[in-house]
């Protein structure tokens, strides 16, 4: 069992570098991360063999105990609040957290989820990879298209392409025509890949939105206390108490209450003592996602707010420009193109610029950036001749302007240059 879980786990974490990179981290995250874990609890808590039943009952006799057991595995069993008392417990006057007489007005825990607990952890292993495939169906391999055949670009010394098993070396002609490809293709799409990064950026906020509705659907799950469990935890310092804090949300001894008519026609109760052996699991499996959604919550809120600065500071800070396209490329760029690539580019086109740049070997992506600045300077001198000519002014070149300090200037402000 265990070797068939680690087969079938082991595919979802390994690194596959042929495929291009049309997310982030904490998209993998969402996605790779949460879902293998989240299949792997569903595989833990269905091994039957490792952890026996998942229930045992025990009654006075008169009930077969199939019966029982059946009965209270699927009405569900409680617990009784009055009981979890931890003085009580040290001296013996109760046999276990939360078990003992139940009265009239006593509050009881209904323990029902267990009976749900794989198939929630399954249907929340798809709603996290759902992100990820509607954003591969609306990205339709875009940036597969542009960069397939330039992976072995650094090997490009041949006139003509080279076949190595399944793998063909381009040549420096085969290198040349693709990024002219790739050129074309962004100029002609140029303020048309919105779609492209409205929809990168609408999932990513989706991510974050997605799991802060599923840490409110399983805090309802577990009857309002998830939210607290791992604090609950932390705040926990004696392992050696009887009751522990996660014996309130996953008690390992409930109580249920069988109801049958006697001989006589009268009804019968018959009071059982189950033993919840997969609850053991339970607490361990919800205390990690506790943990993990904690982090995966922290990382999801910095990469929106990332999302949001890079917004408002890609045309406002060179120095910004620079730092983010030399973390994916170490190749230099000259700050005049950044200037004319930047103001002749909305969000959208800089943002699938940025893409192509975690994909491209770095004199590739250096030698595509140049040449989209020059197209664009060519534009924006044709644009400029134009308007001046009605005016009577002499053309300005946006890339010829100096500027002292690391701010770009906006589209607005070309005119008063």
């Amino acid at each position: 069992m265990l070797a068939a879980t680690l087969s079938t786990l082991t595919p979802r974490m390994r690194l596959n570098y042929s495929k291009p990179n049309i997310d982030n981290l904490v998209f993998r995250l969402h996605y790779k991360v949460t879902v293998t874990l989240l299949l792997a609890f569903v595989i833990l808590v269905c091994a039957r063999e490792y952890f026996g039943e998942h229930i045992k009952c025990i009654s006075d006799q008169g009930v077969p105990d199939h019966v029982i057991q059946t009965y209270c595995f699927f009405m569900a069993t409680f617990t009784i609040v009055r009981h979890y008392n931890e003085s009580l417990l040290e001296h013996g006057f109760l046999p276990h957290p939360g078990v003992g007489p139940i009265m009239e007005n006593d509050r009881t825990l209904h323990h029902t989820y267990y009976q749900w607990v794989p198939f929630i952890l399954f249907l929340q292993s798809i709603c996290f990879y759902m992100p990820h495939y509607i954003w591969k169906k609306k990205e339709g391999g875009r940036i597969k298209a542009l960069i397939d055949g330039l992976q072995m670009a650094g090997l490009a010394l041949q006139a003509e392409d080279m076949k190595v098993g399944s793998t063909t070396i381009p040549s420096k002609g085969t290198v040349e025509k693709q990024i002219e490809m790739i050129r074309k293709d962004i100029l002609l799409r140029l303020h048309i890949s919105r779609t492209w990064s409205t929809w990168l950026v609408a999932l990513e906020l989706t991510n974050l939105l997605h799991l802060m509705f599923q840490i409110w659907i399983i805090n309802i799950f577990l009857n309002g206390q998830f939210i607290s469990l791992g604090s609950n935890v932390l705040a926990y310092n004696d392992w050696n108490q009887i009751a522990d804090p996660l014996e309130t949300i996953f008690p390992k001894v409930t109580k249920c209450l069988f109801h049958k008519y006697g001989p006589s026609g009268s009804i019968q109760q018959h009071d059982a003592l189950c033993v919840m052996a997969l609850n053991i699991i339970h607490e361990k499996i919800y205390t990690i996602l506790w943990f993990w959604f904690l982090f995966l919550f922290i990382v999801s809120l910095l990469a929106v707010i990332w999302r949001v600065m890079s917004f408002f500071l890609y045309r406002r800070s060179l120095k910004f420009n620079h730092m983010v396209f030399r973390q994916v490329s170490s190749g230099k760029f000259d700050p005049h193109n950044i200037i004319q690539v930047v103001n002749g580019c909305q969000y959208a086109d800089w943002l699938f610029l940025y893409y192509l740049a975690k994909n491209m070997k770095t004199s590739l992506f250096a030698e595509l950036f140049n040449r989209v600045a020059e197209e664009l300077k060519k534009r924006e001198l044709h644009l400029n001749k134009d308007k001046n000519k009605a005016n009577g002014e002499e053309p300005v070149l946006l890339s010829k302007v100096e500027y002292t300090d690391e701010t770009l200037p906006l589209k607005s402000e070309k005119k008063s240059s």
